[in-house]
């Protein structure tokens, strides 16, 4: 909480008390080897580490995740767990290539090609109703209670076929949000294909990326789509709506079923 006066277009000015949003570096540990340290709000940590885990192909399932453990330091939070599976392979791979990150120029060309990975096919799914995004559009307010003290925290809900919202997290970061989400419905044993995933972030490319590798069929986001990630949810058939407002809303990308 902070102290801060308001000043009106008027010259008028009034002091008001304000909450921000949590905002800390948050690490996140592997089999003992640091992988990455995010800017996040230290909520919901265990979460984020087995929703960063699954969205990054680190782990295939669930159950290739275990021992989390959270810590509070002096500097930040540490997020520690233990990996099993093929991800054990990307995570070597990945400490390797970032150490030698500053040394060459192949380093930039591979994370091109990693970029341009082709994702795994959604499940086959029908069209999401445009009255079931209204509804869930209409009840997430209320459900973000960071974003309503603060005004500065993305969301990320899943939300069952009628546009019944059954899981939110919230974090400062659009990314960080949509892992937490993951890791919770993972955490549930929840089929994130059996409804949609509504995130209030601007629908980048990583965002599609990430509800496709969580198992989605569909994504609705509150702004706009960016180029690639229309290209990516296409490519996937991960059904796209975006631009999501109480009375409108963009088709993007529908399945064929």
């Amino acid at each position: 909480m902070s102290k801060v006066t308001e000043v009106g277009s008027d010259g008028t000015r009034r002091s008001l008390v304000r909450e921000w949003v949590p905002e800390v570096p948050v690490a996140l540990e592997f089999n003992g080897l640091s992988y990455a340290v995010m800017m996040a709000t230290p909520a919901d940590l265990e979460d984020f580490a087995r929703g960063f885990a699954l969205t990054e192909g680190l782990a295939k399932i669930p159950a290739d995740i275990t021992d989390i453990a959270v810590a509070e330091t002096d500097l930040g939070w540490i997020v520690r767990a233990q990996l099993a599976g093929l991800g054990v392979d990307k995570l070597t791979e990945r400490v390797r290539t970032r150490v030698a990150e500053s040394s060459c120029g192949l380093c930039g060309i591979e994370n091109l090609e990693a970029v341009n990975q082709p994702l795994p096919p959604v499940p086959a799914h029908a069209a999401l109703a445009p009255e079931a995004i209204f509804a869930a559009l209409a009840k997430l307010r209320d459900l973000q209670p960071l974003t309503g003290r603060t005004g500065a925290a993305h969301a990320a809900a899943f939300c069952s076929l009628d546009g019944t919202i059954m899981a939110v997290r919230e974090d400062v970061g659009r990314h960080n949000a949509m892992d937490k989400l993951v890791g919770a419905l993972a955490a549930a044993s929840a089929n994130p294909a059996h409804g949609f995933i509504l995130s209030t972030a601007r629908c980048s490319y990583e965002i599609v990326e990430k509800a496709v590798r969580a198992g989605a069929a569909r994504l609705v986001t509150v702004s706009l789509p960016t180029s690639m990630a229309v290209e990516r949810a296409k490519a996937a058939g991960l059904g796209l709506w975006c631009l999501a407002r109480g009375d409108s809303v963009l088709q993007v990308s529908t399945p064929e079923v």
